[in-house]
């Protein structure tokens, strides 16, 4: 007589030998979606699936569910959770390589279109995902893994820059999120400012060159630690508004920005900082809640400081001045300032105060640059296929960008460009180049700061907001902004 074990192996034997029409249909489902996959990414690699999708439903030579056959209900349980979770995990690794990733607001450059505490949906089919250019990784952690405090990802294999087909292209005033530019070569410990700023602000404070700034630093980890390098899509990821596209000419004068000689307006919710003088009286919390500026963007200025002394703010009748805020304002919320019975005076912050630049270094790092956050350019950003002609002043701009993102071996020798220890007049752009700015233009670290954004960095599009928390508050005190779930990220 046939026990329970032996009919269970003839039903399987008998299943290998002729597989049920449903068999052949999910081998059928699962082969073309891989077929089409593969064609979409213009990668073969994927076909590799093909045989294993074939032996799951049809051959079934390999022991798939081994365990089921386990007697120990415990042991089955593990494994089925370990089945579980590897199922998840390579669907997360795909889902957030080709189609969609979670990012998270950390800091306010956007305000008031993206806030602090907003959780997005970003779309990598919006311009189109890449090809990873380091495919071994761990899901969801970007280039290290918590705790363990190791890389997430292995150096090898390492894949050139490829863009899947997209919906589109990135637009002028798109929101965008991409890998930090300047992020290819870090300090673990003090990865802000970025190190080649780091560079320039060191050699200008010991007044040496960036070069011996640079070999100072490196040969110095016990002071300013390790110098580690990082690819492409390992890089951090930044979420910015491009406000200049390939080809563009820009152009930045009194905080207007120009594109070509024409005037650009403003997104909506643009906002620039204003010192704000009262009549007596602090202002209250209410009134900071009305006007929608949170706590970490309320600064009230010391009363005995170079603002007070170099700045034409009011005194009262005792000789002292009333309270100074400095408060980034939208153009809608800096009327209302405008019009409240107890401000007295309100005037837009400039980059310098007296001779002190308070807006820090702009890019290009070099001594020549006159540039300023308000007053920047103009600037022509690299469109691919275009040719330049290569001179002293213009190799300040582009040298980085010849090198580091374009990957020539570009030497600049008294003012003059030889790439491969060959000299050349001309160059022509292998890539196209985008110009980020944030929304809150005095308080964002942006491509005034650091430079252009590369096509390659372009990770994806931004289009919905599916969690808000407002850091201000407690969780049962409108900590949740309900208002802004699943409101289009713009």
């Amino acid at each position: 007589m046939n026990t329970s074990t032996e009919k269970k192996g003839q039903e399987q034997r008998i299943n290998r030998v002729k597989p049920p029409l449903s068999k052949w249909i999910r081998f059928s489902i699962w082969g073309t979606i891989t077929i089409l996959f593969a064609v979409w990414t213009s990668s073969a690699w994927w076909l590799l699936a093909l045989p294993f999708f074939f032996d799951l439903y049809i051959t079934r030579f390999l022991p798939w569910g081994f365990w089921k056959s386990f007697k120990n209900k415990t042991l089955r349980s593990i494994f089925d959770w370990i089945d579980a979770i590897v199922f998840a995990l390579v669907a997360v690794y795909i889902i957030n390589l080709y189609f969609f990733q979670n990012y998270q607001i950390p800091s306010s450059s956007l305000e008031k279109s993206l806030l602090v505490g907003d959780f997005l949906f970003v779309s990598k089919l919006s311009y189109g995902p890449r090809v990873p250019n380091t495919p071994i990784s761990f899901p969801l952690a970007q280039h290290t893994l918590p705790i363990l405090n190791i890389k997430s990802y292995l150096d090898k294999p390492h894949w050139d820059y490829k863009r899947v087909p997209g919906f589109g292209q990135v637009k002028r005033n798109d929101i965008v999120v991409f890998n930090f530019p300047a992020g290819d070569t870090l300090l673990v410990d003090t990865p802000n400012p970025d190190i080649y700023t780091t560079y320039y602000v060191f050699a200008l404070e010991n007044n040496i060159s960036e070069e011996q700034a640079r070999l100072y630093i490196h040969n110095h980890p016990e002071v300013f630690g390790k110098v580690i390098h990082r690819p492409v899509d390992r890089r951090e990821n930044y979420v910015k508004r491009c406000v200049g596209l390939p080809g563009d000419t820009l152009q930045i004068i009194n905080n207007q920005l120009y594109i070509d000689g024409q005037p650009i307006q403003d997104a909506p919710n643009v906002q620039y900082n204003y010192y704000v003088q009262t009549k007596g009286g602090y202002l209250s919390d209410r009134q900071f809640k009305i006007w929608n500026i949170s706590k970490e963007d309320r600064e009230l200025l010391p009363e005995n400081s170079l603002y007070t002394t170099l700045l034409p703010f009011k005194k009262d009748a005792n000789d002292r001045f009333n309270p100074i805020y400095l408060l980034p304002l939208t153009r809608s919320v800096l009327e209302q300032v405008r019009k409240s019975p107890f401000i007295d005076t309100v005037f837009i912050e400039s980059d310098r105060l007296g001779d002190y630049n308070i807006a820090g270094p702009t890019y290009p790092l070099n001594r020549k640059n006159t540039w300023t956050r308000d007053n920047y350019g103009p600037l022509w950003i690299p469109k691919k296929g275009a040719t330049i002609s290569l001179t002293e002043n213009n190799l300040i701009i582009y040298t980085r960008v010849i090198r580091n993102y374009e990957g020539q071996n570009l030497e600049v020798i008294n003012g003059k460009a030889y790439i491969d220890g060959k000299k050349i007049n001309t160059y022509t752009f292998k890539l196209d180049y985008y110009w980020m700015m944030g929304d809150n233009r005095h308080k964002s670290a942006d491509s005034r700061a650091w430079g252009f954004v590369p096509e390659d960095h372009i990770v994806g599009k931004p289009v919905r907001v599916w969690l808000s928390l407002d850091k201000d508050r407690k969780l049962f005190q409108g900590k949740i902004r309900w208002n802004r779930l699943f409101k289009k990220a713009s």
